[in-house]
């Protein structure tokens, strides 16, 4: 179900902006040959821009892309987060541990919520119910808190993961694409020297514009994929380590607890 809509996601924002670069940037009035829409008004932007051919809409796609997915992630560890300081949740949650006041634990867990409460809750509520149970041993104990931290943990990191690889796509692709305009910008450019056997300033222009304009378009949407990429994943890895922190604490107070 995910994969479709990202799938939908992905196929609705190439055909949008496919039809901004056609309808709004190709607009008639834009251009002083009209529908031909071969001679940009030089105070016209967007006509100008235009002649970068159907690869600018591309880049616009991948621009436009890179930016909801880049929103999406920011909006989705901040939920992973919970809804206060993580820092002061832990120190809660290790207190009350400390305390022996594990349904104190559990509760300011299901009201922090998020991937950091979840795991915590997960690995509390295991252990307060094998704690004074006579058929699991000290070693056992722990090995079954662990093993329920883990399977919690296999649950909530590919949400913090999650459209990390398309952000990175976006970024290698933009410049791909980019390049692409590039190149057929430079032929026609060429071709149209060889064709007329003389210079023709437009056509040489036409194909001198579609070249720096797809190679701008990649490059901007390079620059914000990766980026956002690099910061996401910082974010991640840093929560995923408080997350290991807040973990080995309470796996401390378990094991002291046990040894009693």
């Amino acid at each position: 179900m995910k994969n479709w809509f990202n799938f939908i996601l992905i196929t609705t924002a190439v055909i949008l902006c496919l039809g901004v670069w056609w309808f709004i940037m190709g607009d008639p009035s834009g251009f002083l040959d009209g529908v031909k829409r071969h001679e940009p008004d030089p105070e016209n932007l967007l006509a100008v821009i235009h002649t970068g051919g159907p690869i600018v809409g591309l880049l616009l796609a991948f621009i436009f892309l890179g930016i909801a997915y880049s929103i999406e992630r920011m909006l989705s560890l901040g939920k992973a987060q919970g809804k206060g300081d993580p820092q002061k949740f832990i120190s809660s949650v290790v207190d009350d541990l400390a305390n022996g006041n594990f349904d104190q634990a559990l509760v300011s867990c299901d009201t922090q919520r998020g991937s950091l409460a979840n795991v915590l809750r997960s690995a509390i509520s295991r252990f307060k119910e094998i704690e004074n149970d006579d058929e699991f041993p000290a070693e056992k104990k722990l090995s079954e808190v662990q093993r329920s931290i883990d399977e919690s943990m296999n649950l909530e990191t590919p949400l913090l993961e999650k459209n990390l690889v398309i952000i990175s796509t976006i970024a290698s692709i933009s410049v791909l694409f980019g390049l692409l305009g590039t190149t057929i910008g430079m032929v026609r450019a060429f071709r149209a020297l060889a064709s007329s056997g003389t210079v023709s300033a437009t056509q040489l222009s036409l194909g001198i514009s579609e070249a720096l304009y797809n190679t701008a378009g990649g490059l901007i949407g390079a620059i914000i994929a990766i980026m956002s990429y690099n910061y996401l994943t910082t974010k991640v890895d840093s929560f995923v380590y408080m997350i290991d922190e807040a973990i080995l604490s309470v796996t401390q107070i378990f094991t002291g607890r046990i040894k009693k």
